[in-house]
């Protein structure tokens, strides 16, 4: 039998560094109040903070000679210490969404424009916004389409919008329509399929269910923030912006029921009691929003003081985990008795939450690819920033789940092509693969760059990364390889980014926070070109 982790947690106990939490700082109504006013500052300072670079997004627009029918809507700001920023912008054009249109104005303290990344040809242009095909047959044919390519799905409902499609060569006047439905292994889906509204033609298709696979999980005794009630404690830290957990008790929709327990003394190191599998994921939630907060200063998945939910017991025998947009949800596993909840599972799919609120990675291509990494990427990082010495650090993923029954963990990120499926060497083939499979590029680039090339032992695993230029790769340590990649992430990249322009973004990166010409700067572009990726435009 596996077991799953318990959380045995007194008032006095003391509560992770970085974020402290406790139930007693829970059930005190100055802490509580203090920490409301907290929370309430950071919403109030960002909201502010967008609505005055939205004030002056039609003046940006003509500093940037965009066309006088096109828009900007602000989705996020990066304000650095020395007063420069980096505003990332949706645009509209008459009137119409832009897809794969965003751009990123990076401005020095002066508020002079520095320079701008654009995602695609960076034209959103079109010669009509008159379109050919009608919304209901667009989105029947979709449906359809839907149907006869992914067996057993079920559409609940689905709409059309029509947009700009910009994120290929030549923009096109398009529908996007949003099916949402059931897959047929009960997996929700919320499917986008972009359309030619003259033509009918498919331009391109993703899922905002982002999922990871896994079977079993065991954390050990762990503690976790909660929150006293009037008859006892439920699983809602309030020190993490609310972050609650819920059970929705083989439900497959809703928000389930937040967890509760009498005595603060949760679950029992068993599938046999709930709350086990709860106290997991809730675990794995604190864990993200600590590493992001300490390392980045971020507050939260969205930055914006405000938890997530994450939701146990999807489904019935549900052997999968993801992120839908707004939420985590954890299935059993095939037997219901294996719940995904392992730290770097919980981590990866929360991630996906950060890419969403900021690059907003299109799922395929070399952008699904990077989505994927990034999230392996920061999976792997908040499981060695744990240093919990039942699941310790390393560079695998799902180790824990033990998917294929004999051990192996679902992705290497020393050596990719260890799964039998993914690349070490990146080729333009790569963009056409399933992005779980061509992350193995940003896997292995983040391995190198952390820990270098060649055979060694890291909490005892043993690692043997090859290089596909035969070089000899020096890392420059996994910390600094996770800064330079949030940056790249946070400030240069754009729905559109490939891997090549992702060489770019890290290598501007590492020039800002570690100096032209720098070390760190040197390396990051050495272990690029260690997985083949070609040079761009920015150099060191």
């Amino acid at each position: 039998m596996r077991f799953a982790p318990v959380l045995m947690i007194a008032t006095a106990l003391a509560a992770p560094a970085v974020v402290p939490v406790s139930t007693a700082a829970a059930s005190s109504a100055g802490a509580a109040s203090a920490a409301a006013v907290a929370k309430a500052g950071v919403a109030t300072r960002r909201a502010s903070t967008l609505s005055a670079q939205q004030r002056q997004a039609t003046t940006t627009a003509q500093a940037l000679g965009l066309d006088r029918r096109e828009g900007l809507r602000v989705r996020d700001v990066v304000e650095d210490s020395d007063g420069s920023t980096h505003v990332r912008y949706d645009r509209t054009f008459a009137g119409l969404r832009v897809i794969g249109g965003d751009v990123v104005v990076h401005r020095t303290p002066s508020s002079a424009v520095r320079r701008t990344d654009r995602a695609g040809s960076g034209r959103v242009d079109v010669a009509s916004t008159a379109a050919t095909l009608t919304r209901q047959a667009v989105t029947a044919t979709a449906v359809t389409a839907t149907a006869r390519a992914r067996a057993g799905y079920a559409a609940d409902r689905a709409d059309a919008e029509l947009v700009v499609y910009a994120a290929a060569r030549t923009p096109r006047l398009a529908y996007e329509v949003v099916t949402e439905g059931v897959r047929a292994d009960q997996t929700p889906s919320r499917l986008h399929t972009v359309v030619d509204a003259r033509t009918g033609r498919q331009l391109a298709q993703w899922d905002d269910v982002q999922e990871a696979t896994g079977r079993s999980i065991y954390s050990g005794s762990v503690t976790i923030g909660t929150t006293k009630g009037t008859t006892g404690f439920w699983l809602v830290d309030a020190a993490r912006g609310g972050n609650r957990t819920t059970d929705l008790k083989g439900a497959r929709s809703g928000n389930g029921t937040t967890v509760f327990d009498a005595d603060n003394v949760w679950g029992n190191f068993t599938i046999g009691d709930r709350t086990s599998a709860a106290v997991d994921a809730h675990y794995g939630a604190q864990l993200t929003w600590d590493y992001y907060k300490s390392m980045f200063g971020r507050n939260g998945i969205f930055n914006n003081g405000v938890g997530v939910r994450s939701r146990v017991h999807f489904g019935f025998n549900y052997d999968n985990a993801f992120w839908d947009g707004t939420q985590m949800t954890y299935g059993d596993g095939a037997d219901n008795r294996r719940p995904l909840t392992s730290i770097d599972v919980a981590a990866h799919e929360m991630s996906h939450g950060v890419t969403q609120a900021t690059a907003d990675l299109n799922y395929s291509g070399d952008a699904g690819g990077l989505n994927e990494a990034t999230s392996d990427i920061f999976g792997t990082a908040v499981e060695f920033r744990a240093a919990n010495p039942k699941d310790p650090g390393d560079y695998l993923i799902g180790e824990k789940v033990n998917y294929f029954g004999n051990g192996a963990p679902l992705r290497y990120l020393d050596r990719p092509s260890r799964d039998g499926r993914s690349p070490d060497c990146w080729s333009t083939g790569v963009a056409r693969m399933d992005p779980h499979l061509s992350s193995g590029i940003g896997n292995h680039f983040f391995y190198l760059a952390s820990e270098g090339s060649g055979a060694k032992t890291i909490n005892g695993v043993a690692y043997n990364s090859p290089t596909c230029n035969r070089s000899t790769v020096t890392g420059v340590g996994r910390a600094v390889a996770e800064r330079i990649w949030y940056r790249a992430l946070t400030v240069y990249m754009t729905s559109t980014t490939t891997y090549r322009q992702a060489r770019d973004a890290t290598t501007r990166a590492a020039r800002d926070l570690y100096g032209t010409r720098s070390l760190q700067c040197t390396r990051v572009q050495q272990a690029w070109a260690a997985v083949s990726v070609p040079a761009g435009t920015a150099t060191c």
